[in-house]
């Protein structure tokens, strides 16, 4: 009993320096998420969520465990007065205190007992959780169609991304190759304009 008692004191104490973060995007990684969050303070670890409404399995929130609970109080409140960047996007991520109940490997709290039951259809609770069965199937298409959505957004996003950057890297090597040639000497002849040698050479 001691020794269940201690584990899960421990795990309180995980559960009070880690935070809940979600509206993260699909395609973000550990090594985003925790690039982001570091300059507030020191990440111990990023672990998904994973999203079991959708066939792909895309985490969209995530716990990050910090080194202290002061860090962890720091970082809610700057994600939630500044813009998170993810993947070159903005986005509207919002973070919270995690709770036991989010963690799949939280130990077994000492003394709570768990008893799991069939329904009848004659039971007063099995309306109730026909209509949460319901419930979750409309939720889980909702959020199908909002995710192949979001992709594709993020998609023409990171398109969009990738030509500016090789339009970009283009005129770098255009510049690049009339400042290292005699094009720059002649253009400063006809301009009468002095070019310090270490400059373009």
């Amino acid at each position: 009993m001691d020794s269940s008692m201690k584990e899960y004191a421990a795990f309180e104490e995980k559960v009070k320096r880690t935070i809940f973060i979600d509206n993260l995007s699909p395609v973000a990684t550990e090594a985003v998420i925790k690039a982001a969050i570091d300059q507030f303070g020191n990440v111990i670890q990023v672990k998904f969520i994973p999203n079991y409404l959708e066939p792909k399995n895309i985490g969209q929130s995530a716990l990050v465990e910090l080194e202290n609970a002061a860090q962890a109080k720091t970082i809610i409140s700057e994600i939630s007065s500044s813009s998170f960047m993810i993947c070159g996007m903005p986005r509207p991520v919002r973070a919270r205190a995690a709770e036991p109940e989010m963690f799949d490997d939280r130990p077994i709290k000492p003394g709570r007992k768990i008893v799991c039951r069939w329904l009848d259809s004659n039971d007063p609770d099995f309306e109730v959780a026909k209509k949460i069965k319901l419930m979750v199937r409309k939720h889980a298409e909702e959020t199908k169609f909002c995710l192949k959505h979001q992709l594709e957004e993020e998609e023409n996003l990171a398109k969009q991304q990738t030509e500016i950057l090789n339009a970009a890297h283009k005129k770098y090597e255009l510049i690049d190759s009339v400042v290292g040639s005699r094009v720059a000497d002649r253009l400063a002849d006809i301009y009468r304009v002095n070019i310090p040698k270490a400059e373009h050479q």
